[in-house]
């Protein structure tokens, strides 16, 4: 039902038209919007409030300019030649393979990243 309708304004908490939904949900109110239902011939006005607020951590991600290490075992040549052609560079201390996440981003590479990387708790 909501894909079909058309959106034709998204208003902001104060602005003409949002007046009464302050005054009834306060600083709760995100946003009003006017919904077009064109099969129907009626127009909808919509609200998005706050229901809940908590504490939350983004997820830690590579960035494209960020140095990812890659593990890779001895006898998987194959990979390891990948790995050379981006330009990659052994660190024999860690054991990994050290290449810019941009050219592994999407590969089978990628998931060769070590999880104690993944979630930020460990860098190189």
């Amino acid at each position: 039902m909501l894909k079909e309708m058309k959106t034709h304004c998204h208003l902001k908490p104060g602005q003409k038209g949002t007046r009464r939904l302050v005054e009834q949900y306060g600083k709760s109110l995100l946003c009003v919007r006017y919904r077009y239902d064109e099969n129907r011939g009626v127009r909808l006005k919509t609200v998005e409030i706050i229901v809940e607020e908590k504490p939350w951590q983004p997820p830690f991600r590579f960035r494209d300019g960020d140095i990812a290490p890659v593990k890779v075992e001895f006898g998987e040549t194959e990979l390891r030649e990948k790995l050379r052609k981006a330009r990659a560079k052994w660190d024999p201390q860690a054991k990994l393979w050290l290449v810019p996440y941009r050219l592994i981003r999407g590969t089978e590479l990628e998931t060769r990243i070590p999880e104690e990387f993944m979630d930020g708790s460990k860098r190189l």
